[in-house]
């Protein structure tokens, strides 16, 4: 069987509609490399098809009414990474921009920036920026994007600047409430976050949005991130749709 037939044979069935739909979504899109090396292609082509997968995705969730999307697409740590493949991997983000920023904005999606952009390449801060002030006004789909982002950096940046508040005497200690701290993140603004999606069959968070997804609900799916599309993400949503949310309190048959 061919590597395509398997992905065909795995693939879910179309998930039925109906049922709550969450306001905002993450993902963390997993399984480039892993992709290009289970076809026989270089690292970089299956980034390159993971950047498809996030057209495919932006536009599901646009269709299927969802409020935001945040999605994990360089986190502090891949620095570490060979210089050459993030070379490529900021070519592509690049790319991405020009190509499509246009596109988004005339399907009224509003881009915003998480994390704290690239410490050295002023020309994809400036593309960045651009694409948060061409989109502010749009009222469409949120698109996240986490770039150069780890969520314990973001809590301690966000504790940081409380922290200054107060040393200002503008703040007092007893002031600063979870939903103060929350209103420091770089999410602050966007809906609570309903359901995070990892790909790839790995279950862990990997520095991803660790405050926010604290009454999250969290769907591992076994398939690698360039072969994500419209079926995958129904099926997280069905799968969603299923689980009663209780943020630590009972159901109506007084379970916890």
């Amino acid at each position: 069987m061919s590597d395509d037939a398997s992905v065909e044979a795995g693939r879910p069935a179309a998930a039925e509609p109906g049922g709550p739909v969450p306001r905002h979504v993450a993902i963390i899109m997993d399984g480039n490399g892993r992709w290009a090396t289970s076809h026989g292609l270089p690292r970089f082509e299956g980034h390159r098809r993971g950047v498809e997968a996030v057209r495919r995705t932006i536009a599901a969730a646009i269709e299927l009414g969802i409020e935001a999307l945040t999605i994990f697409s360089f986190s502090s740590e891949n620095w570490t990474r060979p210089e050459g493949e993030v070379d490529e991997l900021m070519g592509l983000l690049k790319l991405f921009i020009r190509r499509d920023l246009q596109d988004l904005h005339a399907r009224n999606v509003r881009v915003r920036i998480l994390g704290e952009g690239h410490p050295r390449d002023g020309e994809i801060q400036a593309m960045l920026r651009e694409a948060e002030g061409m989109t502010g006004g749009n009222t469409g789909l949120t698109l996240a994007v986490a770039f150069n982002y780890g969520s314990q950096n973001e809590i301690a940046r966000a504790a940081r600047a409380l922290a200054r508040e107060v040393a200002a005497g503008r703040l007092s200690p007893e002031e600063i409430t979870p939903a103060r701290l929350a209103g420091a993140l770089d999410t602050q603004g966007m809906p609570p976050l309903d359901l995070l999606i990892r790909t790839s069959g790995e279950q862990r968070l990997s520095n991803f949005l660790l405050w926010q997804a604290a009454y999250a609900e969290l769907v591992f799916l076994p398939v690698l991130w360039p072969d994500f599309d419209r079926s995958w993400f129904e099926q997280a949503l069905k799968e969603f749709a299923g689980r009663e949310r209780r943020f630590g309190g009972i159901d109506a048959a007084g379970r916890s």
